[in-house]
């Protein structure tokens, strides 16, 4: 699969409302309110126009919305870390978008962010998420208990990424 992300604008706003259907959001805590909504995708903005987080649209050769991913500034364990989270359209999920897309993302956040590690993470009952992350190459440190949204308790597993070995091996010149 050939994915390319561009950087989230204003104009993606209608991705993040079909993405609000009660099938995307079963991991999330349901939908997301109207209001709720436009929160996010201002904070999306703001967070991005201050450096704190970089978020892209996904498209691939026919769609150019496939999905939503992206990366934010975070702490783990009172570790400084990049945290990572995503979100596949339904029609398009099973399909490889999220692996490659995924991929890309892992080198932004090396090349944008200068964290020793990004973080995931997915519910302990998100399957596919979980296998994406392992088929990314994320080490998994275990479950925990977190919350989502506020207010809101669940059990996720936490998948690491080094960034640090990673920008190492980039200016090594090991990985194209």
């Amino acid at each position: 699969m050939a994915v390319t992300l561009f950087p989230y604008t204003g104009d993606d706003f209608p991705l993040l409302v079909e993405q609000n259907a009660p099938e995307m959001m079963t991991y999330l805590g349901g939908p997301e309110s109207d209001e709720a909504l436009q929160r996010r995708h201002e904070k999306y903005q703001r967070l991005m126009r201050e450096g704190k987080a970089r978020m892209f649209r996904i498209a691939s050769p026919a769609d150019p919305a496939v999905g939503i991913i992206g990366w934010w500034l975070s702490e783990w364990h009172d570790q400084p870390v990049q945290e990572a989270g995503w979100s596949i359209l339904t029609r398009h999920q099973g399909q490889g978008y999220a692996t490659d897309a995924l991929r890309l993302l892992v080198r932004d956040a090396a090349e944008h962010g200068d964290r020793p590690l990004l973080v995931a993470n997915p519910r302990v009952d998100n399957a596919a998420s979980n296998a994406i992350c392992q088929r990314v190459g994320f080490s998994f440190r275990g479950e925990e208990d977190s919350e989502y949204p506020p207010g809101h308790r669940i059990r996720t597993n936490v998948w690491t990424f080094d960034l640090a070995g990673y920008r190492e091996s980039l200016a090594l010149g090991y990985l194209d």
